[in-house]
């Protein structure tokens, strides 16, 4: 019996696959016809004819039909046999033998199977197809043959029809013989079912070239991995060994410049120690009882003023010279200045006490007799004159040569005790010992120390440059009010510093910390001196440098009032604080020491009338203007003006060498003369001479 599917919408699993392309084969048990209680199996014959009549399902036994379910595959046209005699318990296992033995068979032509020719079909001719995996399909029931056919038998079979299957005409049977017995089934077809085999096999073709295509990517994906797995090793080692390189590198780097460092240390301190002997040094002496320490001068100041003493003796020897000469001075000059007439008569007293005239002319003999001698004595005395002028003008230069090198002295005694200060902090300093710190920057050695905080000279490993570290220390005595106060300074330089980009201004790299009472800030280092260095060397800038100076410096000024919000006010702008290049930067300036700066907040600062000093007394008294001075009940008024009157300051001591106000006093004596406050007008000295531009 043939059942043919027809497609309807039940034609899909709860899966929402498609279960019509699938054939499947009815193999019913052998019929038995009942004698006497006794069963005997139907012949192949009957069998056969049976199956092939339209209307077998009213020839079946009126039991009800028990319906498995078999497995189902797109790639099995033919399912297995599931349907097995009862006195046979090994029919099954040799049915599935006989499919299996079926499948495998690949003939060329259609096989005759009992007398009738069965075609076979191209599933069974593909079967070394790779097999993909099988779909969730659902599971059809197949009538048991071991009941009579009742009426739920009849239900059954209509609802295979209701589904979509109905008999077919024509039936494609296989048989499977072996010693025992032979089994005939029926099948149900799909209609078009070459058509759909054909469709089923170009899919699986393709979904093998698909298979094999991905199949081929991902061994050469897999390839590509080992090769790129192999080339991060490789990285990995070339970059292990390069960072071994690396280290090496910056270590022998590192020890030559301490090596350099700590050479450069000991020809200072050979130096200075040169120079205590020749400039001088401090010498502790005890005052009551206390010991305070007095600077003494070395042999280079004693020759000075031995020197000096020379030169005194010898000025007043030839005033004694002169004053003789003037002495033995020549009569005939006085006369020439009051000439006297031949009858004139002079008074001359005699022994009594009373004048008495004497004419003149009666000495005309003596006269004539001393002409002669007169005339020798004013040639000696005109060439004793002559010589004594020229040992005069000698000795002059002499003491002028001799105060030009006092001076010079004099410079070099000042940077020999900035020197000795240098040192002793340094070697005072707990960075001495040429620390790393951050672990990049190395210390090499101290430019300078300030009341709370030392600029080291360092060298940066990783970006291989010099900067400049300046550590900021908080004095474990101090107050906690005064550790907040610097504190507050010290982070608001930080704060102004990153908002600065300007080239007259120094720049800031980096900030950290290196512990609870002490951190750093690294700016950018200035190979060269600052101006007031400079000027303690060569006294003072000639005009034209000193204006490249003023132009840089105002250029940083005007960048702090108008280039950045909320404006700077420098406030501690003073020649210590200008730093001046060398080498390739020779001639340029930059500002730096930000720690007084002021922010002209919107809050607080006042266009009209300028900010609150808060910090009063702060600062360099030479170099500010006169208003920070002024006492009263509210606090003074400041603005960007104050840099402008320091400017000045710097420029005028930059001519001549000294400052405008308050020159040789300290900071007490001018805030106790009150020197600022009462400068109201300027003293240009006559020299150096200057352009009245500069004035």
């Amino acid at each position: 019996m043939n059942l043919v599917s027809k497609p309807t919408e039940n034609q899909f699993n709860s899966r929402g696959q498609d279960v019509l392309p699938l054939t499947f084969k009815l193999f019913p048990q052998r019929s038995e016809s009942v004698d006497n209680g006794n069963r005997t199996p139907p012949s192949n014959n009957t069998l056969q004819r049976n199956l092939s009549q339209p209307d077998i399902v009213n020839s079946i036994d009126t039991e009800t039909l028990n319906f498995k379910p078999i497995p189902t595959s797109p790639f099995r046209l033919f399912g297995s046999t599931t349907s097995v005699s009862s006195n046979n318990s090994n029919t099954l296992k040799k049915l599935s033998t006989t499919d299996k033995v079926r499948r495998k068979r690949t003939p060329k032509i259609d096989d005759n199977i009992d007398g009738q020719k069965v075609k076979r079909r191209k599933s069974d001719m593909n079967m070394n197809q790779p097999k993909l995996p099988e779909p969730a399909t659902p599971n059809l029931l197949l009538p048991s043959m071991d009941k009579k056919i009742t009426p739920d038998t009849n239900k059954t079979i209509s609802n295979y029809r209701d589904i979509g299957f109905s008999p077919a005409s024509s039936a494609q049977s296989d048989s499977c013989s072996n010693s025992n017995h032979t089994s005939e089934s029926s099948t149900l077809s799909i209609p078009n079912a070459k058509q759909t085999q054909t469709d089923i096999t170009g899919t699986i073709n393709s979904t093998t070239d698909e298979l094999e295509a991905k199949n081929s990517q991902i061994q050469n994906l897999i390839r590509e991995r080992d090769e790129l797995r192999r080339q991060l090793t490789d990285v990995k080692k070339d970059y292990d060994k390069q960072q071994n390189i690396l280290q090496k590198c910056l270590a022998v780097n590192k020890k030559l410049l301490v090596e350099k460092s700590t050479l450069e240390r000991k020809q200072a301190r050979q130096k200075c120690m040169e120079n205590r002997l020749r400039l001088g040094q401090f010498v502790t002496q005890r005052q009551g009882a206390t010991f305070v320490e007095n600077w003494t001068d070395g042999t280079a100041f004693a020759d000075i003023s031995k020197q000096q003493e020379m030169i005194q003796r010898a000025r007043e020897e030839l005033d004694r010279e002169r004053r003789n000469l003037v002495r033995r001075r020549p009569n005939c000059e006085v006369k020439e200045k009051a000439p006297k007439t031949p009858n004139s008569k002079s008074r001359t007293k005699d022994r009594t006490g009373a004048f008495v005239l004497q004419d003149e002319s009666s000495n005309d003999g003596m006269k004539t007799t001393n002409d002669a001698n007169k005339a020798l004595l004013i040639s000696e005395w005109n060439e004793s004159e002559e010589i004594l002028r020229l040992r005069l003008a000698s000795l002059k230069k002499e003491e002028m040569d001799l105060q030009i090198e006092y001076e010079k002295l004099e410079r070099e005694r000042n940077l020999h005790i900035r020197e000795l200060k240098r040192i002793y902090n340094e070697d005072h300093s707990r960075f001495q010992d040429h620390p790393v710190l951050n672990d990049r920057y190395l210390l090499l050695s101290l430019i300078g120390k300030g009341g709370f905080s030392e600029v080291h000279k360092a060298f940066c490993l990783k970006e291989q440059r010099y900067v400049a570290v300046k550590v900021h220390q908080l004095n474990k005595e101090w107050k906690e009010e005064k550790k907040a106060n610097y504190i507050k300074h010290a982070l608001r330089e930080c704060d102004i510093l990153k908002t600065l980009d300007h080239p007259r201004i120094v720049r800031l790299y980096d900030v950290f910390e290196i512990d609870t009472d002490s951190f750093c800030t690294v700016l950018e280092y200035i190979e060269g001196n600052d101006i007031d260095f400079f000027l303690k060397q060569h006294k003072y800038i000639p005009e034209k440098e000193a204006r490249s100076v003023v132009m840089q410096t105002v250029s940083a000024l005007r960048y702090l009032n108008n280039g950045i919000k909320p404006p700077v006010i420098h406030f501690d702008l003073k020649p210590a604080n200008i730093l001046l290049g060398t080498g390739t930067s020779s001639g340029e300036i930059k500002i730096t020491d930000f720690g007084l700066s002021k922010q002209m907040c919107e809050d607080t600062y006042d266009p009209e009338h300028g900010m609150d000093l808060t910090s009063q007394g702060a600062g360099t008294y030479w170099y500010l203007p006169p208003e920070v001075f002024v006492q009263g009940p509210n606090p003074p008024k400041i603005s960007s003006k104050v840099d402008v009157w320091s400017l000045g300051c710097i420029f005028f001591q930059c001519l001549y060498g000294r400052k405008p106000y308050g020159h040789n006093q300290s900071q007490a004596a001018i805030l106790e003369n009150q020197t600022i406050l009462k400068a109201k007008e300027v003293e240009f000295p006559p020299k150096p001479i200057i352009s009245d531009g500069a004035k």
